[in-house]
């Protein structure tokens, strides 16, 4: 199996059949799978006179969500080379870090982006080239002294030519598809090498978890970002697999009206868009008395048929991951007779490792594990809790370029997670905690708090710096938080010797902590800043005892 022969068989099986839809300029288009392989082709076939290498190569893509996000992703990783997916919003230094350290050899962008590669590519000697997918059919500048190509005039000088390049370069399962960059625990992002068939199998190992059938006749609502692996794969392998459409919302502010418009059957959801959409049909729900009746007297799958139509009216379920679920969500949706699910995993997993099923589950449990995969518990203690770890064809080949940190991530062949678990006698099993600091936050992005502290430790301001998660009201899904400590003599330098007022000396911490963040990505900006009058607390080997600390900025829940 790899996603070019699921995109074979797609294009042999249904070649008449909408595979994308999206808005361009307040119009909606669609392509079929057979207008979209003649894209695929052309793109492959630019990327072939350009000199890119299948197997031994890595091309970025920084670009937000569209049909040519897919189509450059077919073109290149298709026909062997591995791409590194970047979320647009990184900041400069990010891009800078990833770029080098994939040592990517060509970049496809969008003409947004050319300002910030001006600046960082005079250090990124590897990479040889920029595509853009909206230049325009005028010649593009240089960019740091390499050429810059507009994508649709690239497709126009192979139109007319035999498309080879594309046919004779086929990937094996083994190859590594796409190189995923997760922050760092030493403060460095770590890129997860996953192959095809890692991809795949998580694919396939999904279908037969869900307990209900994905057929071609589904269309899915993409509203997540492509580059997270659980968009990735939920929105884009798995209705690949079989042929489905995949139909891009226009804009985060239009996903209300874009679901009537499009009418999906699949909506695959991060916890906090799977809220927002419960919230507003709840709120509804509260100022309608035949609802309330209906809900009170068992009637939930009637009230839920009218929600369903206000959803398109062909939504078969929704499936919710990349972070904790509240549990009023699940249980909201499934007392209105929507169906909806929930799935547990991470990016080194390519990422699904378990989900609840239509026709059984158990609240507070993440499901159970795809069949085609191990899991077990390590070194569990009374209770029966421990790391769990994965074993399985979804399991990464590594970190690029990172062989210490590939080292610490396994115990033998097996995956550490780093989430504490347990596993019932029924096989549900049950996330209890975290070994390590990993952040997760509603939109199911991971922080490494680590990343951040060595961020705001530059500051000359800061003695002690700890970045924790945080919750609001219990409601699962952490928010970004930091504990800090001043350096009173560096506090008093900087106000010519005087020690001023501790309302002033919080005001600079916190200004110093914000500046330090500049550069880091908007979803990893501490929300909560406490200033510690005190050192914070360290272990013998003067390493700060981050245990005290966690929890100690939640928010209580509302009585």
């Amino acid at each position: 199996m790899t996603l070019r022969s699921f995109f074979d068989d797609a294009v042999a099986n249904h070649p008449k059949a909408v595979a994308l839809r999206y808005c361009r300029a307040g119009v909606w288009c669609q392509r079929t799978y057979q207008e979209m392989l003649q894209a695929v082709s052309q793109i492959a076939e630019a990327c072939g006179g350009l000199g890119l290498t299948p197997g031994k190569e890595q091309i970025a893509v920084i670009l937000d969500n569209g049909p040519e996000w897919i189509e450059i992703y077919l073109a290149t990783a298709g026909a062997g080379l591995s791409v590194v997916p970047l979320d647009p919003k990184l900041r400069e230094q990010e891009v800078a870090f990833i770029l080098r350290d994939s040592q990517a050899v060509a970049i496809f962008t969008d003409t947004r982006h050319l300002c910030m590669l001006e600046q960082i590519l005079p250090d990124l000697p590897d990479v040889r080239f920029i595509v853009t997918v909206d230049g325009g059919a005028e010649p593009l500048a240089d960019i740091a002294g390499r050429p810059c190509h507009d994508l649709e005039t690239l497709r126009s000088k192979v139109r007319d030519k035999p498309l080879k390049w594309y046919r004779e370069h086929v990937p094996v399962p083994h190859d590594v598809a796409s190189v995923i960059y997760t922050s760092g625990t030493t403060g460095q992002p770590k890129g997860a090498m996953l192959t095809h068939l890692n991809f795949c199998s998580d694919a396939m190992g999904s279908f037969d978890v869900l307990g209900e059938a994905i057929s071609s006749d589904d269309d899915f609502l993409i509203v997540l970002p492509l580059f997270h692996s659980f968009s990735f794969t939920a929105n884009f392998v798995i209705p690949l697999a079989k042929g489905c459409g995949m139909f891009f919302v226009e804009s985060l502010r239009s996903v209300g009206d874009d679901i009537k418009t499009l009418k999906p059957t699949v909506l695959m959801a991060v916890p906090l868009l799977a809220e927002k959409l419960f919230d507003k049909i709840d709120d509804r729900l509260k100022n309608n008395r035949v609802a309330q009746l209906l809900l009170k007297l068992g009637l939930g799958k009637l009230v839920g048929k009218k929600v369903l139509k206000g959803l398109g009216g062909r939504l078969r379920f929704i499936f919710v991951g990349g972070a904790p679920c509240p549990r009023h969500v699940l249980q909201g949706f499934r007392r209105i007779g929507v169906p909806i699910v929930e799935g547990y995993g991470l990016t080194e997993c390519s990422p699904v490792v378990s989900a609840t099923n239509f026709n059984e589950s158990k609240v507070g449990t993440i499901g159970k594990k795809l069949p085609n995969i191990e899991v077990r518990i390590a070194d569990p203690d009374g209770q029966g809790v421990g790391e769990l770890q994965v074993r399985g064809p979804v399991v990464m080949k590594g970190y690029y370029n990172n062989t210490e940190a590939t080292r610490e991530a396994f115990d033998g062949e097996w995956l550490r997670t780093g989430d504490l678990a347990s596993i019932d006698a029924e096989g549900y099993l049950s996330i209890r905690g975290r070994k390590k600091a990993l952040i997760v936050n509603r939109e199911g992005k991971n922080i490494y708090p680590e990343e951040v502290e060595n961020v705001i430790a530059r500051s000359p301001l800061i003695a002690d710096i700890v970045v924790v998660g945080y919750t609001v009201g219990g409601v699962p899904g952490e928010r970004v938080g930091a504990i800090a400590a001043p350096d009173t003599d560096a506090v008093k330098a900087a106000r010519e010797g005087a020690e001023p007022p501790w309302a002033e000396i919080e005001k600079m911490i916190r200004d110093a902590i914000r500046h330090e963040c500049r550069d880091l990505a908007e979803y990893k900006h501490p929300r909560k800043i406490q200033v510690s009058r005190e050192p914070l607390e360290r272990t013998s080997v003067q390493k700060i005892r981050r245990c005290v600390y966690q929890g100690q900025l939640n928010e209580p829940v509302a009585q």
